[in-house]
């Protein structure tokens, strides 16, 4: 199992699609690691509350586990495909909630909800361009 996660990054043109989502992976998974250790204090700066903070926070932490999970398998183009699409929607999502002002947030909450899903566009991006390389 250790062989199938820890696949080195290889010399073919999958390797920055799979580059990304390792990276995307573990930058979700760290934030949400944070948002669990942290659920309290980022409710108060956020106007969410611990518990939604946390479920966040885990909700992060599992997709990351998922995606680096993803990022090993063998044939890369669909579940590339399906994470830039997964990506996307989630980028749409949170600037919908942002702007909808549904949940209520504070400032401070906005813009790092904001920040989310410019990461998660970035996150998008690079990954469209691993799969642009597959496909040439």
């Amino acid at each position: 199992m250790t062989a199938i996660l820890n696949r080195p990054l290889s010399s073919s043109t999958d390797a920055l699609l799979r580059f990304a989502l390792r990276l995307d992976a573990t930058l979700t998974a760290l934030c949400g690691l944070l948002g669990v250790i942290a659920a309290d204090p980022l409710s108060r700066l956020t106007g969410l509350s611990p518990t939604t903070e946390w479920m966040i926070g885990a909700g992060f932490v599992a997709y990351g586990a998922i995606v680096y999970g993803l990022a090993a398998v063998p044939d890369l183009l669909v579940p590339g495909i399906a994470v830039i699409a997964g990506n996307v929607l989630f980028t749409m999502a949170v600037v919908v909630a942002a702007a909808a002002g549904s949940p209520p947030l504070t400032e401070f909450g906005v813009v790092s909800t904001l920040a989310t899903g410019v990461f998660t566009l970035f996150m998008a991006y690079l990954q469209y361009l691993g799969v642009r390389r597959i496909r040439a």
